[in-house]
């Protein structure tokens, strides 16, 4: 019987995995560009086992994504570049020396005031890294709604910002006109950035509201699926599919799905 602790097997699950002559042939051939989606897909996959309240999936989910953080060592330690134990370090050490006042006996913060230390803390280790700009070190690879809240909000809280969320719709309506006077003769590129900009101020509103733009759409992704298969089932009584329909019946039927609460 294997007496290590479960991480200790997990990482030597992995070692397995990725050793050169026994390992699986798959596993060996990857690379941590390649891996890279999965890790991003895990990640994910853990949102919506937490939207689905159930505590077995999100445990079954966070085991995927924790085996992601060690395929990533393992990839790194056969490079001589780190190990697993290593990762755990840097960041048990990193949030010991960004919480003083739990660790260190410093004073007391409240949520506001950890909040403005966390930001203080981040920049030192921005300039620490060369990274000296407010907008520095905002990964690109964030999804672009969730990535324009950040670089706005890092923008905020130096005073560049809107007064409140009707200066925002304010310039939502501007650009909303910018867009439609680019319509008849635009360029896609000049339509893309006209949109572009519409999109980024959408972003700074739902910062400004205090919501999440991607839970925003993504609220919206999951209540258009459920009215567009209400239209569907709708349809499929009459012995129709969508493509045998038209707008107007589409419509109407879509208003049902709405008056319903779907």
């Amino acid at each position: 019987m294997n007496h290590e602790p479960p991480v200790a097997q997990l990482i030597n699950v992995m070692a397995a995995l990725r050793h050169p002559i026994a390992g699986c042939p798959w596993d060996l051939k990857q690379d941590f560009a390649t891996i890279a989606p999965y890790t991003i897909e895990e990640a994910y996959e853990v949102q919506a086992a937490i939207a689905t309240g159930d505590p077995a999936q999100l445990k079954d989910e966070l085991g995927d994504l924790l085996f992601q953080v060690v395929y990533h060592a393992q990839l790194a330690s056969e490079r001589g570049w780190f190990g697993f134990q290593d990762v755990a370090a840097a960041i048990t050490d990193k949030m010991i020396r960004r919480h003083p006042h739990v660790f260190q006996n410093a004073a007391p913060r409240d949520a506001a005031g950890q909040t403005a230390a966390w930001e203080i803390q981040k920049a030192e280790e921005r300039a620490a890294r060369a990274e000296p700009g407010v907008l520095d070190g905002v990964a690109k690879t964030i999804p672009a709604l969730a990535r324009a809240q950040k670089l706005t909000a890092r923008a905020a809280r130096q005073k560049f910002d809107w007064p409140d969320a009707d200066a925002v719709l304010d310039k939502l309506a501007e650009e909303v006109a910018e867009l439609r006077a680019e319509l008849p003769a635009a360029t896609p590129a000049r339509l893309q950035d006209e949109l572009g900009d519409m999109l980024f101020v959408m972003a700074n509103l739902a910062r400004k509201l205090d919501l999440s733009a991607e839970a925003c759409l993504a609220g919206a992704n999951e209540k258009f699926i459920r009215r567009f298969r209400f239209i569907e089932d709708a349809l499929a009584k009459r012995g129709k599919i969508p493509a045998d329909s038209n707008l107007t019946e589409m419509d109407r039927l879509w208003d049902e799905a709405k008056a319903a609460g779907l």
